[in-house]
């Protein structure tokens, strides 16, 4: 008697982070037009980009579009490389005086000449969108209402999606940026997980990670993460966007590139339960989870309770 067929390989789940970033733009386009017609607050965002990276004008005529069909006052502040300091802090002040600015964007990288932190911190953190300046830091620390770094707030609401209820969950996080690994953590103890901050450095990282309900990549290597770190049946979520050389080798030898994030996918997809792919996943959250600033931005300044935007 011949042995069985051995069963195919299991397939997690995909996070579809495009098609949520869809509708929450449309939440947000929804609750912004109550504001405007309910109390004439009309949200507003300014993007200012210095000098001529093309990756960054894209993704700030990307943020310019979707805020505009978002139904928000889009104001985009294009700055030549020669640009000082102490005309960026200028603009930057102007900003923060401007009522009908709720959110104030600066885009990075900026030029070498110019202190970043500096810029970064002259923003009034009540219109830092970003959710990157020291007080926005601190209050998510602590628990208070704040704006939240876009991209691990995105990827919460993704998690919360998915899983609903997150309490007890083990939670491990990759990466320790200030940007995404540190905030997602904190958002993450706010949920009532068990969280664990990891990074590049820690010992046996692979056993830590299989210990993971929830699984979060933010270090920055492209597919660092292999499908024998992850847990049976755990919830991913890749936040890496890497260039690497197409797969293809005619195309890798003309300089041609793909996107990959920091878990191996094709590993991943075949032992997770729920995972975000790359692109597709976490990237399109960011702008959208942007926009949601904005808007909450708005009603704090005018005293209002913004309208909760989960789905």
């Amino acid at each position: 008697m011949s042995a069985p067929p051995p069963s195919p390989p299991t397939s997690a789940v995909l996070i579809d982070g495009k098609a949520f970033a869809a509708g929450l733009v449309e939440r947000v386009a929804a609750a912004s037009a109550r504001l405007e017609a309910r109390h004439g607050v009309k949200p507003g965002l300014a993007v200012v980009i210095v000098g001529e990276d093309p990756a960054s004008q894209l993704y700030v005529r990307n943020k310019g579009e979707t805020t505009l069909k978002a139904g928000m006052r889009s104001d985009t502040h294009r700055l030549p490389d020669t640009t000082t300091q102490a005309e960026l802090l200028a603009l930057i002040a102007d900003l923060n005086a401007d009522p009908g600015i709720h959110g104030v964007l600066v885009q990075l990288p900026l030029p070498k000449a110019i202190d970043a932190s500096a810029v970064l911190d002259a923003i009034d953190p009540d219109k830092d969108v970003d959710g990157f300046h020291v007080v926005n830091a601190g209050r998510l620390a602590v628990g208070l209402p704040g704006l939240v770094p876009c991209t691990p707030l995105g990827s919460l609401m993704l998690l919360k999606d998915q899983l609903g209820d997150l309490t007890g969950l083990n939670a491990v996080i990759v990466g320790r940026s200030n940007i995404v690994g540190k905030p997602m953590a904190q958002l993450l103890l706010g949920e009532s997980c068990t969280v664990t901050i990891a990074h590049s450095r820690t010992r046996d990282l692979p056993a830590l990670c299989r210990t993971a309900d929830i699984l979060v990549a933010a270090v920055g290597r492209p597919e660092m993460i292999r499908g024998d770190w992850i847990k049976p049946g755990a919830t991913v979520i890749d936040v890496g966007i890497n260039r690497v050389p197409s797969a293809d080798p005619v195309k890798a030898a003309e300089g041609k590139t793909r996107v990959v994030g920091d878990v191996a996918f094709a590993e991943a997809v075949q032992v997770a339960g729920r995972i975000t792919p790359v692109p597709g996943g976490v990237g399109p959250m960011t702008i959208a989870c942007l926009l949601a600033n904005t808007y909450s931005a708005a009603c704090r300044a005018n005293n209002l309770q913004p309208e909760p935007l989960d789905a």
